[in-house]
């Protein structure tokens, strides 16, 4: 993939304060939407990364969170059903009474880097990073968009960000290793071209026969489903 996107403007690069772990865990405990399942392929035909749940941060900019919840539910059948734009007009319309809500921003940029608006997909992405950073999924996602455009470095300090912020975070973690293996697949490939009798050339033979088990056939473009709370 090449990764001749100009980049976006400047983010604000203000953060808030860390949130406590009671904080943290009132957080996590909260509304959980499943405000994504996508596959994004990987440079080279690496398994693809996987976005996936954002909590639902209690936040002060909520005017209503019954209102933001019932927002996202619209959102849901309407992407589900094919009606992107309006699904994104709901969610940008509770977004002016609830700009600061994480959930609604996290589906928001889901949907745009599914339209292919990825430069406008990161810039959410990273403005939730810089505002929630103890939310490890933003990053988790962030990183998905790396790897897609062969970014490998930045998607792995992204997804190493996520595994900080939430040690057991097993979906990160699998994303991490994918990651690693197409870092170490290009690694092995420089080896094997400099030097063909080096054992880097078995290394290589198995890094792709890896890949290729592991990778879902035939890659497609982003693709997000939007089903509902999390059991």
């Amino acid at each position: 993939m090449r990764s001749s996107i100009a980049p976006g403007p400047c983010l604000p690069s203000s953060k808030a304060a860390p949130a406590s772990a009671p904080q943290a865990a009132v957080r996590r405990a909260t509304l959980r939407m499943v405000v994504a399942l996508a596959l994004v392929p990987v440079m080279g035909g690496v398994a693809a990364l996987q976005a996936q749940p954002l909590p639902s941060p209690l936040s002060p900019a909520w005017s209503d969170p019954r209102a933001a919840s019932t927002a996202l539910e619209q959102a849901r059948r309407l992407y589900g059903e094919g009606q992107r734009e309006a699904a994104m007009k709901v969610v940008d319309a509770a977004l002016q009474n609830s700009p600061r809500d994480a959930a609604l921003r996290f589906t928001r940029a889901v949907m745009l880097a599914d339209a292919g608006r990825t430069e406008d997909a990161m810039r959410g992405f990273i403005e939730l990073t810089q505002e929630f950073p103890e939310l490890p999924e933003p990053h988790n996602n962030l990183a998905t968009l790396h790897a897609a455009r062969g970014d490998l470095d930045q998607a792995r300090a992204a997804l190493e960000t996520a595994v900080r912020a939430l040690p057991s975070y097993a979906l990160a973690w699998e994303n991490l290793g994918d990651v690693h293996l197409r870092i170490a697949e290009r690694a092995w490939a420089r080896a094997a071209s400099l030097d063909s009798a080096s054992a880097a050339q078995a290394k290589l033979k198995l890094a792709r026969e890896l890949i290729e088990r592991v990778s879902p056939a035939g890659a497609r473009p982003a693709t997000v489903n939007l089903p509902g709370k999390r059991p």
